[in-house]
């Protein structure tokens, strides 16, 4: 198994987007991320980075590719949420 170009896009874009909030808790002790906030935050990208790269890969129509990676955005954005502020209100909501 080889790992394409795209596939090591998006794990670089990963650790990109995981080191923001590593470096801006070196400077500022209102970011606190622990092991398990990185590990869940990793988690969650690779399966949006993955699931947008296998709807390019095996959806036809454009259209429909558009409506895939949306909804997969959309989620993502509402499972963030979620989980960073509690929206609504489930047992692993956040704060």
């Amino acid at each position: 198994m080889t790992i394409s170009k795209r596939q090591i896009v998006i794990l670089s874009s990963i650790l990109v987007l995981l080191a923001i909030p590593f470096i801006a808790m070196q400077f500022s002790s209102e970011v606190q991320w622990s092991l398990f906030d990185f590990v869940v935050a990793g988690g969650l990208l690779l399966a949006v980075g993955f699931s947008i790269d296998l709807t390019i890969r095996k959806v036809k129509t454009v259209h429909m590719k558009y409506v895939a990676i949306t909804t997969i955005v959309i989620l993502f954005l509402l499972i963030w949420a979620e989980l960073a502020v509690g929206v609504f209100g489930t047992p692993w909501a956040g704060s």
